[in-house]
């Protein structure tokens, strides 16, 4: 089968298109014939991952220790990138009991990547899901990394219809993803972004949209009951007298300063920090297919690039030109 191979870490020229061995599914596993892989920050970062130090790291020393290892020290442990994927059941194993031929499937493989190639094996009980009915391969493989990690944070600080909500990194596939169910759970939502994208987050449902290249919004006189920072770029001594007294500042990314900050402010009785992980489950995808099927939750879709042409779907993300998601079309023989 044919796969875009990682032959070192580096620029996007690195990405190959090679020919490598077909796997099998082993008893628990089925074989998913991919239609369709995403490039998202995870794959960025894994495809140069040499590069990135701890200061890099947009979580704890110990964490990117785990992910050094993962990948490799030198050269790459992951070969083939790709964590989103949508396609169709090819095979199944003898004791699978979800799944069945011709079963159209969408799903999330973590750091185990693999989806930048023509199959992929998963085991049944994995990330994977029957896709949604109302989309086509290419959008349903760029929704599952944001989504999950959306919903998963989101539920965890209880958000309540009425409440303010602010996206800080409203433009990315967490934050697009996070605008779009805090909506759909009643809050009223502000997203943040740069000039070229406050098109795209108006067009998902924000109320209200700040260019922080021209606008600080802890200077705005607003108060939230959450602000969500995607990348930790914003602290909580900025956003403290941003934020409601029972309000919550909630970091995807984190360092152990906002770990200290989550403990010492969860005595404090006022604005409290919360850092989370958002692993995602079968069941998590199961509740966002509901959500996209009810209108709830969209992507929008950039562009596609072909398979033989990876490394200029990763170069064109990485030009900050995108306006949404970025899909891998890949046809298997």
């Amino acid at each position: 089968m044919k796969a875009s191979v990682l032959t070192q870490f580096g620029p996007p020229e690195v990405l190959q298109l090679r020919e490598v061995v077909q796997p099998t599914p082993k008893d628990n596993e089925v074989l998913v014939r991919v239609h369709a892989s995403s490039v998202n920050f995870g794959d960025l970062m894994a495809r140069d991952f040499k590069a990135v130090c701890p200061g890099r790291f947009n979580m704890p020393w110990l964490f990117w220790l785990i992910a050094k290892l993962t990948f490799g020290p030198d050269q790459p442990r992951v070969a083939i990138l790709g964590c989103e994927l949508a396609g169709e059941i090819e095979a199944v194993g003898k004791d699978v009991t979800l799944f069945k031929v011709g079963e159209r499937v969408f799903g999330f493989t973590g750091q185990s990547f693999g989806a930048y190639a023509e199959y992929l094996c998963l085991p049944e009980d994995g990330v994977l899901a029957a896709m949604p009915a109302n989309m086509s391969f290419e959008e349903a493989a760029v929704v599952p990394y944001g989504a999950l990690m959306a919903f998963n944070l989101l539920r965890k600080v209880n958000l309540q219809p009425g409440q303010k909500v602010l996206v800080n990194g409203a433009s990315g596939a967490i934050g697009s993803a996070a605008v779009q169910i805090a909506q759909h759970l009643g809050a009223q939502v502000t997203g943040v972004c740069a000039t070229p994208r406050l098109g795209y987050v108006r067009s998902l449902g924000a109320g209200q949209v700040i260019d922080y290249t021209r606008q600080d919004f802890t200077q705005n006189g607003e108060r939230y009951d959450l602000i969500f920072d995607i990348l930790g770029k914003a602290s909580y001594a900025r956003c403290k007298d941003s934020l409601t007294p029972r309000g919550v500042l909630l970091y995807a990314s984190f360092k152990t300063k906002q770990l200290a900050q989550m403990l010492w402010t969860s005595r404090s009785g006022g604005p409290r920090v919360v850092c989370a992980l958002a692993p995602g489950s079968r069941a998590d995808l199961l509740a966002i297919k509901e959500l996209i099927e009810a209108g709830s939750l969209r992507p929008i879709l950039d562009r596609s690039y072909p398979l033989a042409q990876a490394a200029e779907a990763h170069r064109y993300v990485e030009s900050g030109e995108k306006r949404g998601s970025v899909a891998i079309t890949i046809a298997a023989a």
